[in-house]
This record gives C-alpha cells, sequence and structure tokens, in this order.
C-alpha cells in the first residue's frame, strides 16, 4: 500500500527538494504501511473534537487561498468513513472557498488540537450543497442552537489524511479548555477559603473566652 497522501503530493520538484535536503531516500524506501483512504475511529474522533480548522483551496489564477473555519466542537461531521460535511454560515459574503471549489474541487484541511500539539491533514474534493433541497444533509450538518444563518452544506470527499509531526507546534488554549483546568482549582480554593473562614471564628472565639 502506497502513502496515500504524500504520493498526491510527491511532484517532481518536491522531489527535487527532497534529494537536495538528503530526504528523498527516506520515502523512496518507505514501506506503505500508512493507509489513509479511509476514516477510522481514531481520525472521526479527534474531528468531533475540533472548533476549528483551516481549509485551503486553488483560484483559477493559481494564487492558494486559506482560510479559516469555526464553529461549535464537531461542528465539521463525519458522514461516513470516506466523507466529512459541514453548513457553511454566512460571513463576510466574499465567497472565495466557493467560488475556487466551483472550478477546482480540491481542497486542503489541517485540523489542529494545540493542547496535545496534534494535527491531521486531509486532502479532499469539496462541494456545495443546497440544504434546503436535501432536508436530510441539513439536518445532520446544521448545528441547532448556533448563531448563524447557513447558506449552503459543504461536502468533502476523502482522497487522503495523514496525522503530521508534532514538532514545533505550539501549545495554546481555548476558553473552554483553560475553564477545564480552573475549575476544580477554583472549587478547592473556595471550600479551603470556608475553612479559613471557619478557623478565623473559632480563633476569635477563643480569644474572645480569654479575655
Amino acid at each position: 500500500m502506497a502513502y496515500g497522501f504524500l504520493d498526491r503530493l510527491s511532484t517532481p520538484s518536491v522531489q527535487a527538494a527532497q534529494t537536495a535536503n538528503g530526504a528523498r531516500q527516506i520515502w523512496e524506501r518507505f514501506d506503505g504501511d500508512r493507509p489513509s483512504d479511509r476514516f477510522t475511529p481514531s481520525e472521526a474522533g479527534f474531528i468531533a473534537e475540533r472548533d476549528s480548522f483551516y481549509l485551503a483551496s486553488v483560484s483559477q489564477s493559481g494564487w492558494p487561498y486559506v482560510q479559516h473555519r469555526g464553529g461549535p466542537a464537531g461542528f465539521l461531521k463525519v458522514l461516513d468513513e470516506t466523507t466529512l460535511g459541514f453548513a457553511d454560515y454566512r460571513g463576510n459574503r466574499q465567497y472565495i472557498s466557493l467560488g475556487n471549489t466551483a472550478a477546482d474541487d480540491r481542497v486542503s484541511l489541517i485540523l489542529m488540537d494545540y493542547p496535545n500539539q496534534t494535527r491531521l491533514k486531509i486532502l479532499a474534493h469539496m462541494q456545495a450543497r443546497d440544504l434546503t433541497a436535501d432536508p436530510d444533509l441539513a439536518a445532520r450538518l446544521v448545528d441547532p442552537g448556533y448563531k448563524g444563518r447557513p447558506e449552503r452544506g459543504f461536502v468533502l470527499k476523502l482522497e487522503a489524511f495523514d496525522w503530521n509531526c508534532p514538532q514545533h507546534i505550539t501549545r495554546r488554549f481555548t476558553g473552554p479548555e483553560i475553564e477545564t483546568v480552573l475549575s476544580p482549582l477554583r472549587r478547592e480554593l473556595a471550600a479551603l477559603e470556608i475553612q479559613n473562614q471557619a478557623l478565623r471564628t473559632q480563633i476569635a472565639a477563643l480569644t474572645e473566652t480569654r479575655r
């Protein structure tokens, strides 16, 4: 089995760069033990926990376009082992990704878990879908209670994925992640404050008794 993700990106110029930097032999000898054409429970679980990702598309002018996508955790859905989807909520109305993928449906995604220094890269083909014409898809993609107006859905067919090296990923934490850590500490501090207040009351009572 080939290294599906890298095989799709290993152009002659990339191979030349690998050779020039002494790395070509690594990938020539790679034994192909990294299947990447089906999401496993590991990828599905990771995707379900993400509240953002980076999306790259290719413009007709040849320029790559990278966009940040965010929403409630799990807004990027694993529809099946080879399909992702998400609701496209109204934003700045530039529609660059929408226009790019209408001409060239190839996209690349990077999903980050900064606290755990983990990164998942995905190559896929992305198509826009009319949610009003497909209520079943709308029910799967739209997040109830999320404050946003869905204009369409995007469905992505997996080409290949790759778990990337954690080196150089700086740890960052969202507000909810920080709160998860701080909440037990706050409860402990509150309990200690109650104990301290009880001790101060006892000391005051003893002092008053000895007068």
